[in-house]
């Protein structure tokens, strides 16, 4: 026996020894197993290892009484099945080399550390044996094998999980919580195995039913994203598929204007295994950065397939965590790949914008202005009884648009006044320009749709745009100032002005101190037009301030050419002419990124002429 001293009190601790089998895997467990979910990942992940084309998961109280792993995968033999439950156990590390691991398990510690805290009971049966096999663990002492019946493949069953760490019980959540956890892994992991089928249930209904799917790579993939994240991702995803000294990235991302308020619609894969890893949240903010504002994220499904020894996923036992050999690279690859996508994708927007729109012309529809009237509709009209079916016909001819309307609406041929080329504006996506609402809002219409652009918003895009383009040629045009402006500022933001005046003048300003507390502005970007320069100025010194002292403006790009191209756009309430709308929505469409602002919003809703014909119940 010792003594330790530690200050004040001194306690007494036993001699170095062995700590019991037993106790080793509940110690174990306590890392591994941290709820019922952690249960169904290491189990789930077991089956996919096993090569199985189906995997079934049934879950009873959260977890907490029942749950059951069920697959088709290779199976197991006797002395396989006895060996399964020893610690350190695995058939995942064939030549014992820790920088090649080609499964999602390999640590041979989750069958153990489950039995040890639970009543287990693992039924197996090998492709090559027609007998099958089970054995009995409780509280971690397992029984002899016994003969068993059971198709090609294992069914693990838990029951009665931390019954012997009653203490980690007091931990766990609601039924409903702790079901929604596990739903959660089963996701992500179907999410990476599309040519697998995965089931989920209370054991009474069934929550989550995946088909296998099979053909394209990328076709399955998005397939089995869709199931998973909806349809709406399905049709607002751009295909990423890059490849960069070994690493390939594939997947898919949300057009920006598709996000939501919190990063949990990000889904990260490295080789198959779903991780938590700032590198790779942070590739994907800094690949957005330009599109999205700083409180939305972004949709994405990414996953990046690495060269042997390029990344330790050794790092955590749950396995959520790794560590990359070239941190650098990697965050390249995602932060060029994803911008490449959205370069692309050019002006699209995402349709959620427009389902948006429409759900709130819905409400309003709802809200009748004279119930004698609002109720007829020709959903009605269809409803007449067959002695009416002339007085049906007439009235759904009433509907219709007449034919001089339809051929009059066809065509809207403009003479561009550059070119002298008379083109058909309806043939392009942002359709011709009719007129503008509130000196604020573009309306136009292509064959298919109704458009409305929010004109300071797009514009704020395009400016930007061009700021960056002409930095990375030749520098923003300046105008020189007839009358310089004089800037009142605070001493602190006026010396932090001060500081970046090399940098502010690869941006076309020229400014310089002009006494205690002010500064003259000789010079801006000619983009700026008639910009408020003075309010200007003060914005550009709180951007710094936000920045921090020690970073340039060339490291605040976004943020900097984002202040200056609210300036320098088309304001709401400029009343504009039809060519000048017309030159706008055609400017939209050659540049890349102007379905969105600056700040993550819309630059324009397109409303199908389908959806407004059932708005208006011609459909």
């Amino acid at each position: 026996m010792a003594l330790a001293d530690n200050g004040d009190n001194q306690s007494l601790i036993g001699v170095i020894r062995r700590l019991p089998e037993g106790l080793v895997n509940r110690i174990a467990a306590g890392e591994v197993i941290e709820r019922p979910a952690s249960a169904i990942k290491e189990l789930v992940e077991n089956s996919i290892d096993a090569g199985a084309s189906r995997i079934d998961v049934i879950m009873r109280e959260g977890g907490r009484t029942l749950m059951t792993v069920t697959d088709n995968g290779c199976g197991m033999s006797r002395e396989e099945l006895s060996l399964s439950i020893e610690r350190h156990a695995t058939s995942k590390l064939p030549d014992d080399n820790l920088t090649q691991i080609n499964t999602l398990g390999f640590r041979g510690e989750a069958l153990p550390s489950i039995a040890s805290v639970s009543r287990m009971e693992i039924t197996s049966r090998s492709l090559d044996s027609d007998d099958a096999w089970k054995i009995i663990i409780e509280g971690g002492l397992a029984a002899e094998p016994l003969p068993a019946s059971i198709k090609t493949g294992t069914r693990v069953e838990i029951r009665d999980l931390f019954y012997a760490t009653p203490a980690r019980l007091k931990f766990l959540k609601t039924v409903r919580t702790e079901f929604n956890l596990a739903a959660d892994v089963i996701r992500k992991l179907a999410m990476a195995n599309p040519d697998i089928a995965f089931t989920f249930s209370d054991g009474e209904r069934t929550s989550i039913r995946l088909n296998a799917t099979q053909g394209d790579f990328l076709k399955t993939k998005l397939a089995r994203l869709a199931d998973v994240m909806g349809q709406e991702f399905k049709n607002n995803a751009l295909a990423i598929q890059s490849e960069r000294e070994g690493f390939v990235l594939t997947g898919f991302i949300g057009l920006p204007t598709m996000n939501r308020r919190t990063s949990s619609h990000q889904f990260l894969f490295i080789d198959s295994r779903p991780i938590r890893d700032k590198l790779l949240y942070g590739a994907v903010r800094g690949a957005y950065s330009d599109f999205v504002a700083y409180d939305r994220h972004p949709i994405v499904a990414l996953f990046l397939n690495t060269p042997p020894g390029a990344v330790d996923v050794n790092v955590h036992p749950a396995k959520t965590e790794v560590r990359f050999q070239e941190p650098g690279l990697v965050r390249g690859l995602i932060v060029g790949s994803l911008k490449n996508a959205l370069a692309e994708a050019g002006h699209r927007a995402s349709s959620t914008v427009s389902t948006a729109a429409l759900g709130v012309f819905n409400r309003s529809a709802n809200t009748p202005i004279n119930p004698r009237f609002s109720q007829y509709t020709s959903r009605h009209i269809s409803t007449l009884p067959p002695s009416a079916s002339k007085l049906k016909e007439t009235a759904y001819e009433f509907q219709k648009p007449s034919e001089s309307d339809s051929l009059a609406s066809s065509s809207e041929e403009t003479v561009d006044p550059h070119t002298g080329v008379i083109e058909d504006y309806l043939q392009f996506p942002l359709g011709a320009a009719k007129t503008q609402l509130h000196a604020t809002y573009i309306v136009s219409q292509n064959k298919n749709s109704i458009i409305i652009t929010d004109q300071h918003a797009a514009h704020e895009r395009l400016v930007y745009e061009k700021m960056k383009k002409a930095l990375q040629n030749d520098g923003i045009k300046r105008q020189i100032l007839l009358i310089p402006e004089i800037v009142d500022l605070e001493e602190s933001k006026l010396a932090r002005l001060l500081e970046q005046q090399i940098d502010f003048g690869k941006f076309g300003f020229s400014i310089d101190e002009f006494g205690p507390g002010a500064l003259i502005v000789r010079e801006v970007p000619s983009l700026l037009g008639d910009a408020d320069i003075q309010t200007l100025i003060r914005d550009l010194a709180d951007d710094l301030e936000d920045m921090g002292a020690s970073t340039t403006l060339e490291d605040k790009l976004g943020q900097i050419c984002g202040t200056l191209a609210c300036y320098g756009s088309v304001r709401a309430g400029r009343s504009l002419n039809i060519e000048e709308m017309n030159a706008l929505l055609r400017e939209m469409e050659n540049t890349p990124h102007s379905g969105q602002c600056n700040h993550g919003r819309p630059t324009y809703i397109e409303l199908n002429l389908t959806d407004v014909e059932r708005l208006f119940g011609r459909r």
